[in-house]
């Protein structure tokens, strides 16, 4: 994933709470294998209300309390980011809708209520992940974020990324497994001759 830092731009507002994921993308649209092509389904059944009027495909969005709830699908973040969302910001988020969102380089923030509502008043802010603010109106609004989070997603590492940087200690283990006279099969049982020189773990 691309690394994150400065985040800046138009707000659109989702003036609610609960906002849960089947909102955010629908079941019936996770018919694909790849992350992408969901950004044109995001909010879809929302979107149809006659009191809808929060733009798709600012950088950031605001919303309420308890944003990206109920089922834990990755196709949420994998959704907003699609339509063009870079950063979420909100009263609280779901723990596993945020871990999700950390893990393809969408940047949640959770800020008290009545800074929420002054960004998404201002219309437009300005992120720094290196300083842990946003910006606003001309007040600085500064947010937690774990400093293990924090250092992925500054330099762009998703979980496979986290698993080549031990490529050498992968190798070295693959090596001395194979080097290693007897190793266990998971596809077959074990004959008596077998079992009677298997290493008994001390």
């Amino acid at each position: 994933m691309d690394p994150v830092n400065i985040i800046e731009g138009a707000v659109s507002d989702l003036h609610r709470d609960d906002v849960d994921t089947d909102q955010i993308i629908p079941a019936r649209f996770m018919k694909r294998v790849e992350r992408t092509g969901f950004g044109e389904y995001v909010f879809a059944d929302a979107k149809q209300s006659a009191d809808w009027t929060t733009e798709i495909g600012n950088p950031i969005l605001t919303s309420g309390a308890n944003f990206g709830s109920g089922s834990s699908r990755e196709h949420a973040p994998w959704a907003l980011e699609d339509a063009g969302f870079k950063a979420i910001i909100a009263v609280s988020l779901a723990d596993i809708f945020y871990s999700n969102s950390t893990k393809i380089g969408l940047l949640p923030i959770e800020l008290p209520e009545d800074q929420v509502r002054k960004i998404a008043a201002a219309g437009n802010a300005r992120i720094s992940l290196e300083d842990q603010t946003v910006e606003a109106a001309g007040e600085s609004f500064p947010f937690e974020i774990n400093p293990e989070t924090k250092h992925r997603l500054l330099n762009g590492l998703d979980d496979i990324s986290l698993t080549l940087a031990d490529v050498d200690q992968i190798d070295a283990f693959e090596q001395r497994q194979a080097e290693t006279s007897w190793k266990p099969s998971s596809t077959s049982l074990p004959t008596d001759e077998a079992l009677k020189t298997t290493p008994v773990a001390s």
